[in-house]
């Protein structure tokens, strides 16, 4: 027998997760989007409730809770605002369940311990201005000098890019390669704000998610200790693909979050604007677009539970990841544009929350694979083009 219940550990959560949003941020988001400003704060908040070490375990300084409550929390956070479940995205499942998995022993307890309490912040880079899908064009440079190597390039579109204090970075080592695209020429790096020749910026005319901190980072002869290398050289684009696979995990469930807010918010608009002498709420189109609502988020809320059950009993989910992240981001845009159509001329002001749900929305549908790249691997899937290798390092199943 299959149980959908959801335990009294995640209902906990959840509702931890609802009063914090409700009474915390949801009465200051409206003017902080309006501002384009990022509030340290909540993370000095989300820290207090373990959510930046949610599913990493205790001896590495986590709450030791699973990759469902990864998911529910993603969900929760984003129904107030996209920009927090972009910090769960980029800290915990970029960068910090990576480092768990691909780290060394010292690396964990000098950078995951600290950024599992919160003590420390963390993103990811990969992006470059030349350089989004196509993750083997990345121009960033990494020769070794002795016990060092010397980092040169730039990364873009990285969220926390002013804020973090450690980012994982992906660039090339085999010059050899770089010129013939063989990804095994790339490696992975822990690269610290404090190291010199690190500068980091703010991209100030974006179009959405504007309560978050989005910017680049640029890296002039950054030397980096030997010890800071993740893995092996030649092992970059593995662990980055590993990366953005719990990465896409965290977005479709914060993605599956939009679509909620986008449904309540017309539900609640339906019910009491009138026109034509009913509630708006009795015309059929809008109840179609209610109807599509409310399906999409139930379809996409059970993908992104499976994958995180997959996780959980230590199952391969690449295919069933990218499902999810592909279903719920292109559903949640759909939510969006029909929130904003019920509302009418309402939707385009900044009166009601369901434009800044439209202009969130757009972002997830691109990053972290677009729309096209997952409708690709979906389609290979089926037709037998594409099947998962084995990898020699695997997220944990989660053990009580």
């Amino acid at each position: 027998m299959i149980d959908l219940e959801l335990g009294a550990e995640y209902e906990a959560l959840v509702e931890t997760l609802r009063d914090w949003g409700a009474k915390e941020v949801a009465p200051k988001i409206h003017d902080l989007d309006r501002a384009h400003r990022f509030e340290p704060d909540f993370l000095r908040q989300m820290a207090e409730l373990q959510l930046l070490g949610i599913c990493l375990p205790e001896e590495h300084g986590g709450a030791g809770m699973d990759y469902v409550s990864l998911g529910l929390a993603c969900e929760e956070l984003e129904y107030v605002d996209t920009h927090l479940r972009v910090i769960m995205s980029v800290h915990v499942g970029l960068n910090s369940m990576t480092l768990w998995c691909w780290g060394s022993e010292e690396q964990k307890r000098k950078y995951l311990v600290p950024q599992a309490r919160g003590e420390r912040i963390a993103t990811y880079g990969l992006t470059e201005p030349n350089a989004g899908s196509d993750a083997v064009g990345i121009q960033t440079t990494a020769v070794r000098r002795g016990d060092r190597y010397v980092l040169n390039g730039e990364k873009t579109w990285i969220s926390l890019a002013d804020v973090a204090d450690h980012f994982l970075v992906v660039a090339w080592t085999d010059q050899d390669k770089k010129k013939k695209r063989d990804h095994s020429g790339m490696s992975a790096f822990i690269v610290e704000r404090a190291f010199e020749g690190f500068s980091s910026y703010s991209l100030e005319e974006k179009w959405g998610i504007l309560a978050g901190n989005t910017g680049g980072f640029s890296l002039q002869d950054v030397e980096v200790p030997v010890e800071n290398r993740v893995g092996e050289e030649g092992e970059g684009f593995k662990i980055a693909m590993f990366a953005l696979e719990n990465g896409r995990y965290t977005v479709a469930a914060g993605a599956t979050g939009l679509i909620r807010a986008c449904r309540d918010a017309s539900v609640s608009y339906a019910q009491g604007r009138e026109t034509f002498g009913v509630p708006i709420g009795q015309h059929q189109l809008v109840k179609e677009m209610i109807a599509q609502m409310v399906s999409d988020y139930e379809a996409s809320r059970l993908l992104w539970l499976r994958a995180g059950w997959m996780k959980n009993t230590g199952r391969r989910n690449t295919r069933e990841t990218s499902l999810a992240k592909w279903f719920a981001t292109v559903a949640s845009e759909r939510a969006a544009a029909d929130a904003v159509q019920i509302h009418g001329a309402n939707g385009y002001s900044d009166e009601y929350p369901v434009g800044r749900y439209y202009r969130n929305c757009k972002a997830a549908v691109i990053y972290e694979g677009s729309r096209e790249v997952h409708k690709l691997m979906q389609a290979d899937y089926a037709l037998g083009y594409r099947r998962d290798k084995p990898r020699h390092v695997e997220l944990p199943p989660y053990l009580p």
